[in-house]
């Protein structure tokens, strides 16, 4: 869905269209896919050729990708142990990840040290009197301003990212209750659900083993 923009200092408003909001929150999470191991903040002429085809101004590479760190943080990416293999599927004991380089790998975001700063602002028209409007100069701007939106609306605990260790996809909840766990259950929650499963037969068939 196209996200709107306010001509007002070229700046770029979310008015109140939550779909907009969402759709831009999820496509900048999701910037990373580790399914199919791909990263637009890996080069710079990818993460250039995304915001403008959003019509948004690219920020600095390193920092829309401090930027998608703490944003997929917030909505709590699963971690990884402290040996780097991946942690258990839904763990809550921390935050995970390492962003793609221009060489490298994509991967799982690291949380950063220390505040982010995101410069947002308020347009006001006094002549129509239009309501105000959130605004940002920049890409990561127009998405934490999109994210604000959605946290001030009482939406945002519906932006979710499957704890599929191999997925880690982000999604928007839109389940009565905000109770969907899963990106899909009929993919990464039966996966998940198997794997398990088969886990605990072969604990049980060593345990028979050992004993027998």
């Amino acid at each position: 869905m196209p996200v709107t923009r306010a001509g007002y200092n070229h700046r770029f408003s979310y008015t109140g269209d939550v779909d907009a909001d969402v759709t831009l929150v999820l496509d900048f999470l999701n910037t990373v896919n580790i399914d199919e191991g791909t990263d637009v903040l890996r080069s710079t002429a990818d993460w250039h050729a995304w915001a403008h085809q959003r019509n948004l101004t690219p920020d600095p590479l390193d920092e829309a990708a401090q930027a998608r760190r703490a944003l997929r943080a917030a909505v709590g990416e699963p971690a990884r142990s402290e040996d780097g293999q991946p942690g258990q599927a839904g763990s809550e004991d921390g935050r995970s990840g390492q962003a793609g380089s221009e060489d490298g790998e994509p991967g799982r975001d690291e949380p950063g040290s220390g505040p982010l700063r995101i410069p947002v602002g308020i347009s006001i028209d006094v002549v129509t009197r239009a309501d105000p409007h959130l605004v940002a100069d920049t890409a990561v701007g127009a998405v934490y301003t999109a994210a604000l939106r959605l946290a001030v609306l009482g939406t945002w605990q519906r932006v979710k990212i499957c704890p599929a260790d191999d997925c880690l996809w982000a999604f928007y909840d839109e389940s009565r209750n905000r109770s969907r766990t899963w990106c899909s259950m009929s993919v990464c929650g039966n996966r998940v659900k198997a794997r398990t499963f088969r886990q605990r037969t072969s604990a049980s068939d060593d345990a028979e083993s050992t004993h027998g």
